[in-house]
Formats: structure tokens, C-alpha cells, sequence
């Protein structure tokens, strides 16, 4: 199978853990594109794929995106401009779906996991409103599937007690994506963080790289067999 993963720095693989590596280990046949990048929003998302085709034909795409739309209003300084709103999210992610269905067989629509443990903060109910426009996008459409990282997420927290902490310095991010590469520091930072899934309250530890994948693979494994039909 050919198969792309679209989005932001959760599918680029830094900062934390990278679950495409998981993937390529799970699937060594397969083909993965890797086309995530750092900082991405709707908007840069749109535009980056309106500049450039994609690569190539798939048999399968992972489109996961949205965080940044909420987590940017956060941070003290912008790489990327977000939705002003959830009206423009939606005009904009249908336009990203529209694209990415002309060049894939199936296209999975992932919802945004986490911005911090605490899964009802206001950052997390943000992305609850998110999650709503993106799961009704894929509803009645024969090619497009759905993923909800973000209720998977939530119910792997529900039993646990994390800190609020949230990474919202750009330095500080930068620098653990520059100093923190190998699985063990990452989750030994985040463990000092009191973090249970994420380095930061974003990006994945190991666990939360393992819960992604999984999820990942199993969509794979179930695609891939009905294409052998």
C-alpha cells in the first residue's frame, strides 16, 4: 500500500516521538509519505497543498490537523496564522479533504488529540468543537473514514492524574525538539512534567506515540485487507 500522513508537527514526529517510525516497523512493505509540518494550521495546510501536488497516488491518507488552530492563539509568538473561527476551520479543512480525495483511494479524518491533560480545560473544549466539524465532514462520503484521536485520547486520561502543564514558550518547544530526540529523555521530561501521553501537553511521549500507531494500524490493517479482496 501507498500510503500518505498529512498534518503538523504530531505527524512530522517532532518535538516527542515520532509514530510514523512505529508504522514503517509495523508495515515494512508499505509505502508511508510522511508529510507533516511543524506548525501547521488549516490555513497553512490549504496553502501548502494548493503550491504542490501530491507526491503521488494513494491507496490511503491520514489527514490529522487542527491543533495549531486553538494551541497557536496560546503561544507567545506565531508561525502560522489559525481559523479566525470554526465557520472558516470548516471552509478551509473541506478544501484540504476536496485536494487530498483527488489523489487517495480512502482518506482518514483525524480529529486533534490534546493541548494539556486536562482534558476539560478550555484549549481541550476548543477542540471538541473541532472534532465535531471534522467528524461530520466524513459523514455519508464513501471514501472518507474517521478517527477520533482526540475521544481516544481523553478515555486513556480518564483513570489518571496529570499536571496542567502546557508548553506554550516557542523557545521552550524549540529546545525540546533540538535536546530531546531520544524515546528515554523524552519520557523521562515528560514524566517530570507530570505528563502522562504527551512531552508537553501537545507532542507524544512514547505511550501516546504507541496509542496513536495503534490506531493508525489498525485502519491499515482493515483497508489493506479489503483491497486484497
Amino acid at each position: 500500500m501507498n500510503i500518505a500522513l498529512i498534518g503538523d508537527s504530531l505527524t512530522e514526529g517532532r518535538p516527542g516521538i515520532p509514530f510514523s517510525r512505529l508504522l514503517k516497523e509495523q508495515f515494512p512493505g508499505f509505502r508511508f509519505d510522511n508529510l507533516g509540518k511543524g506548525g501547521d494550521t488549516v490555513l497553512s495546510l490549504y496553502a501548502r497543498l494548493s503550491k504542490k501536488k501530491l507526491p503521488a497516488p494513494y491507496d490511503l491518507t491520514f489527514l490529522w490537523i487542527g491543533v495549531n488552530d486553538v494551541y497557536t492563539k496560546m503561544l507567545n509568538a506565531q508561525a502560522q496564522i489559525p481559523a479566525k473561527d470554526e465557520k472558516e476551520f470548516e471552509e478551509v479543512y473541506k478544501k484540504c479533504v476536496e485536494i487530498i480525495l483527488a489523489s487517495s483511494k480512502r482518506v482518514v479524518l483525524a480529529t486533534p488529540a490534546l493541548i494539556g491533560e486536562h482534558v476539560d480545560n478550555q484549549a481541550n473544549k476548543q477542540l471538541r468543537a473541532l472534532s465535531s466539524i471534522i467528524l461530520s465532514t466524513a459523514e455519508n462520503h464513501p471514501k472518507l473514514l474517521c478517527l477520533d484521536l482526540h475521544t481516544i485520547f481523553k478515555n486513556h486520561l480518564a483513570h489518571t492524574t496529570s499536571s496542567d502543564y502546557i508548553s506554550v514558550k516557542v523557545t521552550r518547544i524549540m529546545a525540546d525538539a533540538l535536546f530531546y530526540r531520544k524515546p528515554s529523555r523524552i519520557d523521562e521530561l515528560s514524566k517530570k512534567r507530570g505528563l502522562h501521553l504527551t512531552l508537553d501537553g501537545v507532542h507524544l511521549n512514547s505511550l501516546g506515540a504507541q496509542i496513536a500507531a495503534s490506531e493508525y494500524a489498525q485502519l491499515i490493517e482493515t483497508e489493506n485487507k479489503k483491497a486484497a479482496l
